[in-house]
């Protein structure tokens, strides 16, 4: 891999950056035009002093690592992996210790700058709008960053309306910057929640700001709900890449006898899956949510079935790496005989890669629509 993917120069400064978890010939770089961008627009300002800077949504950690040289940094992110990559990049450039917190936490007393990427959806913007709002002074500036594309004009209304006067940046680099004070008045009020029904299913979801199709079910799921087995023989079901937890809930639902686990990035999706647990199966259950790295640490043979709705982008870029591990790592971690039960859109190649992993004949068709197919892989 060549120097010029993990190795961010600016104003003679050069930062060693790599994504997390690292891969052998990785392609993809851990900082974007958008990190530089604030980077540059940041140390234009000269600020003076040890400044109180809260960096929300760090990607892989090159703004944390940049600001943390001369201020006092708190970077506060939803993603478990994000978490990691950037104290993998704090330490591999003996940069100063931050302070870090998940999407759910408190934010700091103190704040006197707040730099910001985008969060893909837009409840969780509303939401990390509103607590700025109702937590900054007036006068602390907010700098958010996102590819110009991106930033359409509801974008802006949001920033208006839960935060307070807005205005942009010329684009740079296909990237633009968004620029807003804490004044909006009145303070409109934003519940972190959103409550519903599963149509056709004895389940009832709550879902925190950033979990993945947090506000209706997502039609894979909805697939996949069907086809979950009831199997008495089972006594550890993981469901890796959990969200709100409604396949976990069903196989609860099924299968009384077994231990569950719900494991997923998100802290909030985390979050969302063991309320959601305790409110549909019970307090009493022998349930285990986790914000991991796919399986990381996961005993070898420990698991008789893993349900797996994978994930094909990370942060903003389109991928098929994080699929990959979770079929190698359920693999690991499956007992001989058990089963991967795996949803996907059709286009994906999920068969191909999996009879690679598991043998060809190992890998079954449970079912397919016109959008979604449902594959079994036994171990």
């Amino acid at each position: 891999m060549s120097d010029a993917q993990t190795q961010l120069t600016i104003n003679d400064h050069t930062l060693t950056l790599l994504r997390f978890p690292k891969r052998a010939n990785e392609t993809l770089q851990a900082w974007s035009a958008g990190d530089e961008y604030i980077i540059r627009h940041v140390e234009e300002l000269k600020l003076s002093g040890s400044q109180n800077i809260l960096i929300l949504n760090d990607h892989f950690g090159a703004l944390s690592c940049w600001f943390s040289q001369q201020h006092n940094v708190t970077m506060m992110s939803d993603s478990f992996i994000a978490h990691r990559a950037t104290l993998k990049n704090l330490q591999r450039n003996q940069c100063n210790k931050i302070e870090f917190l998940n999407g759910m936490d408190t934010l700091p007393e103190r704040i006197d700058l707040v730099l910001m990427q985008l969060p893909k959806n837009n409840r969780m913007l509303t939401w990390q709008l509103h607590r700025l709002r109702t937590q900054l002074p007036e006068h602390c500036p907010v700098v958010a960053v996102n590819k110009a594309r991106e930033i359409h004009s509801s974008t802006l209304s949001l920033f208006e309306k839960y935060l307070g006067e807005t205005t942009t940046s010329l684009a740079w680099k296909k990237h633009r910057l968004v620029f807003s004070r804490p004044n909006a008045m009145p303070v409109v009020d934003v519940n972190p929640v959103i409550h519903w029904d599963v149509e056709g299913e004895n389940i009832t979801l709550n879902n925190y700001p950033n979990v993945y199709s947090g506000e209706s079910l997502d039609l894979g799921a909805r697939f996949m709900l069907k086809h979950i087995p009831q199997d008495p023989e089972l006594s550890h079901i993981i469901d890796l890449g959990c969200g709100n937890g409604v396949l976990t809930i069903k196989a609860g639902q099924l299968n009384p006898q077994a231990k569950l686990t719900c494991v997923d990035e998100s802290f909030m999706a985390v979050g969302s899956a063991r309320q959601n647990l305790e409110n549909n199966l019970g307090k009493d259950r022998n349930i285990e949510c986790i914000a991991n790295n796919s399986l990381d640490g996961f005993k070898k043979e420990s698991a008789d079935l893993v349900l797996c709705n994978p994930p094909f982008h990370q942060q903003q870029t389109i991928t098929d790496h994080i699929a990959w591990q979770m079929f190698c790592d359920a693999k690991h971690v499956l007992n001989y005989g058990g089963k991967l039960l795996v949803i996907g859109n059709r286009h994906l190649g999920y068969d191909v890669k999996l009879s690679r992993l598991f043998g060809k004949d190992q890998v079954q068709t449970v079912a397919k629509n016109n959008k979604f197919i449902i594959l079994q892989a036994t171990k």
